[in-house]
């Protein structure tokens, strides 16, 4: 299985990269076509913990599902770092780890520990110098310059729309190869965050359904500037709705019949993840 990368897509033009959280997530999205992915901090909270994205997920909980990510899919990963789970030797810790688990571009946030989702109220901010320190030490940790050092900034809701620009700045002279300004709240912000960064470096736009920035489809936002799409927690929201309702169904008619033309059957799922040829290649081991 060739890996794709994810530098090369970028260069190529704008990538748009759904929200997966374990290897099946990730099967079905690149097997729906899309190019690159992106392993959501918050849905490895919802769906391995069910809890909140409020810092509870650990490093090694998002390295394990990275790894098991990669194993399967050849399609590029972006992967959520939160805060590098420390201070910056924990930072290299992270981005190591991550790039051995085959991430293409590690995702770092200027958040004070434990973190938050970007799109709840009460977020704060480490110094600006700090988070220099981390990007520069993540810089250092990488093994590859294909593997991308993406730097988030929630500042926007801290300390204001130039502050959050003016650490942008300060991050990308950290040696950040792309950035992500967290919880735009407008399309004034939105095309002012492109006006400064669009021609310079890619500009991360993050969709989240119910969330502070407007959502806006892949191409308006393309056409705007940004150059990496993510709707990281739409799997996790549109999972849960599905399972309410399957549940629901199967408590009340005790049978999953009335939902079968809306589920796949044994020989259906196991075409999805491969059954028949993994047990074809089984048989050159006498298997």
């Amino acid at each position: 299985m060739r890996k794709q990368n994810l530098k090369t897509q970028l260069e190529a033009g704008a990538v748009l990269a759904p929200g997966v959280y374990d290897a099946l997530s990730a099967l079905l999205a690149e097997q729906a076509g899309f190019g690159a992915l992106y392993l959501s901090g918050a849905s490895i909270a919802y769906t391995r913990l069910g809890r909140s994205d409020i810092g509870l997920t650990t490093y090694t909980e998002v390295e394990d599902a990275l790894a098991r990510i990669t194993e399967r899919v050849a399609a590029p990963v972006i992967v959520d770092a939160d805060t590098g789970f420390g201070n910056a030797l924990n930072t290299q810790r992270t981005v190591r780890g991550f790039e051995r688990a085959g991430a293409a571009m590690i995702q770092l946030e200027d958040q004070t520990f434990p973190k938050r989702c970007g799109h709840l109220d009460g977020k704060t901010v480490i110094p600006a110098a700090e988070m220099c320190g981390k990007l520069r030490a993540a810089v250092d940790a990488r093994l590859s310059e294909s593997t991308l050092i993406l730097a988030r900034t929630d500042a926007l809701a801290a300390e204001g729309l130039e502050a959050a620009l003016d650490r942008a700045d300060a991050y990308l002279e950290a040696g950040a190869d792309a950035l992500f300004i967290e919880a735009l709240r407008t399309p004034g912000q939105m095309e002012a965050a492109c006006k400064r960064y669009a021609g310079r470096v890619p500009l991360l736009a993050n969709m989240v359904e119910g969330g502070k920035t407007p959502v806006q489809g892949a191409e308006a936002l393309t056409a705007l500037g940004f150059r990496i799409v993510i709707f990281p927690g739409g799997t996790a929201r549109a999972v849960a709705h599905t399972l309410q309702g399957y549940y629901a169904s199967l408590r009340r008619h005790g049978t999953t019949a009335p939902w079968r033309d809306g589920m796949l059957d044994f020989d259906g799922l196991n075409a999805v993840i491969g059954t028949p040829e993994l047990l074809e290649r089984g048989k050159a081991y006498g298997g």
